[in-house]
């Protein structure tokens, strides 16, 4: 693992954090279909042999895909991939929900949608900034790119909801600002800041219509 100057425990502290919020998207994938016991097997498993084996490959200098030129600033494979990966795989294996797709529940209050976006947001910082493992211009780098990364995806996915709906929504600002910061996680510390703001952009407008297609495709 590169991990510089920073202490062991610092190090792994840190790791264990990205390990830890892993699992977190993943449950959009079977919410209201799963046990909160049974989702905390899952957690371990999938933190030993999914998440683990994974986040080698791509970040410690022995690791295959490190040793195939793949860049990952700070999870865009290892936690982004393997989770929506693992969201499809639940949400096949463990079924659709009753009268679904008859009845699509939306979030039931957008205020605390809203909260836990703008936490979401602040939260990103520490991820992407942190794994410069520095305070420095790589670091201030990711930091602006994570902020500028989220406006765009907030502005793909209103730009795409009006065409389509005729109106803009607060959901729409939310999905959106998720989309563009899971978008530029990977290239955070590797690209310049207009960058960010298309890979934002970009990746919002493909995943309003990855929704869309969701529920061609008959998934939940």
């Amino acid at each position: 693992e590169r991990r510089g100057s920073v202490p062991d425990l610092t190090f792994v502290g840190f790791q264990s954090l990205l390990a830890g919020a892993t699992p977190a998207p993943i449950s959009g994938g079977f919410a209201e279909r799963m046990k909160f016991t049974t989702y905390l097997a899952f957690i371990a498993l999938f933190s030993l042999f999914v998440y683990a084996p994974v986040a080698h490959w791509v970040w410690a200098e022995s690791g295959w895909l490190f040793q195939l030129g793949a860049l990952d600033f700070a999870g865009g494979t290892v936690i982004h991939i393997t989770a929506g990966v693992a969201a499809l795989v639940c949400s096949v294996c463990v079924g659709k929900r009753l009268k679904y797709p008859q009845e699509r529940p939306l979030p039931h209050n957008l205020t605390m949608t809203m909260l836990g976006a703008g936490l979401l947001w602040f939260g990103w910082f520490g991820f992407n900034a942190g794994s410069a493992l520095a305070s420095g211009q790589l670091a201030a780098l990711a930091f602006m790119n994570t902020h500028l990364g989220a406006c765009g995806g907030v502005l793909g996915w209103l730009v795409v909801e009006y065409r389509v709906s005729g109106k803009l929504t607060a959901l729409g600002v939310a999905s959106g600002l998720v989309a563009g910061l899971v978008a530029i996680t990977p290239a955070a510390g590797f690209v310049s800041p207009w960058a960010a703001v298309v890979i934002g952009f970009a990746t919002s407008a493909i995943c309003f219509y990855a929704v869309l297609a969701k529920y061609r495709l008959g998934y939940d």
